[in-house]
């Protein structure tokens, strides 16, 4: 399927709000896609902090492998959604970089950061829950600082607006 085949699927949504318009974007159309990227980053985080921590990595490499998965869980959930709308696989891949690429950085820098910073937090175990309370305030954080970022990129035609066509 061609791009331009698909806009007046685009059109036949109008009625899930503003996605990108001389106005902008909708803060609830911006909360969903950052939601979306959240939940990839969430899964890659503590994964790889479960298994960087079960190996006995120390906090860098953990922290490298936390990221890399988050990456790769936030563009996956993306990818599954277009390979599901008939795209092919180079052209779902690269409609995901589009999409994700800035608002994954954006959460993981985010979220490492306050991560980071936190006090006893980098040395903190899987059973102790500061690190669980820690990473929820830091997901949340990630969550409000991005929301911004992606509607100014959806109300651009740029981020998640690249993937609402191919939604059905």
């Amino acid at each position: 399927m061609r791009h331009g085949e698909h806009t007046g699927h685009a059109e036949q949504h109008a009625g899930h709000g503003p996605h990108h318009s001389p106005g902008g974007a909708s803060w609830s159309t911006a909360a969903r896609a950052t939601l979306h990227c959240l939940t990839g980053c969430a899964v890659g985080e503590v994964l790889g902090m479960v298994i960087g921590t079960a190996l006995g990595w120390g906090n860098v490499p953990t922290m490298i492998l936390a990221v890399a998965l988050a990456f790769f869980f936030g563009y996956a959930l993306t990818l599954r959604g277009l390979l599901a709308a008939g795209l092919g696989f180079r052209a779902a891949l690269k409609v995901a970089l589009a999409a994700d690429t800035l608002s994954i950085a954006v959460m993981e820098l985010i979220d490492n950061g306050v991560i980071a910073l936190w006090p006893g937090a980098m040395d903190a175990h899987l059973s102790d829950p500061l690190f669980w309370t820690v990473l929820a305030l830091a997901l949340a954080a990630a969550f409000v600082i991005t929301t911004p970022v992606n509607k100014w990129m959806i109300g651009r035609g740029k981020g998640h607006a690249v993937v609402h066509p191919y939604h059905h």
